[in-house]
């Protein structure tokens, strides 16, 4: 049941952090205060995006069980609002007047939780329609 709708939406996810663990250190040019090493804060923030996109791909290969998948849903869903949180606490705090131009990465988590939103959406109406064949039964 990998082709399921909610499974596109998982992985289109996971790509989006996946790209983001990756280059994260490389594509934004950033100074985090609230960490001792801007360094580390760069490893951090590529930790997390790292875990978010694992979250997405284990969630898509548990299709059979549709409970765990909610929960792996809105865990990663959690893991990306703290993502934001923390982007825009480092966005506050950077020296300087104008930081709008940077501040725009701060939203690349956002797709993900819609993406996960509309996934988990999915997950339960896919659970929802398992139950109610089992009631016929």
């Amino acid at each position: 049941m990998i082709q399921r709708k909610q499974s596109i939406y998982l992985f289109l996810s996971g790509i989006i952090s996946s790209i983001f663990a990756m280059n994260f250190d490389k594509l934004f040019d950033i100074q985090l205060q609230w960490l001792s090493n801007p360094e580390k804060g760069d490893y951090v923030f590529s930790l997390a995006f790292f875990f978010s996109a694992l979250i997405s791909f284990l969630t898509i290969m548990l299709y059979k069980k549709r409970s765990l998948q909610i929960k792996l849903d809105w865990l990663n869903i959690i893991l990306n609002v703290l993502l934001i949180g923390s982007f825009v606490y480092s966005l506050l705090t950077l020296p300087g007047e104008n930081n709008s131009e940077k501040g725009i990465w701060a939203l690349v988590p956002l797709a993900s939780i819609v993406l996960l939103s509309i996934a988990n959406r999915l997950i339960k109406k896919d659970d929802d329609l398992v139950k109610s064949v089992d009631r016929f039964r």
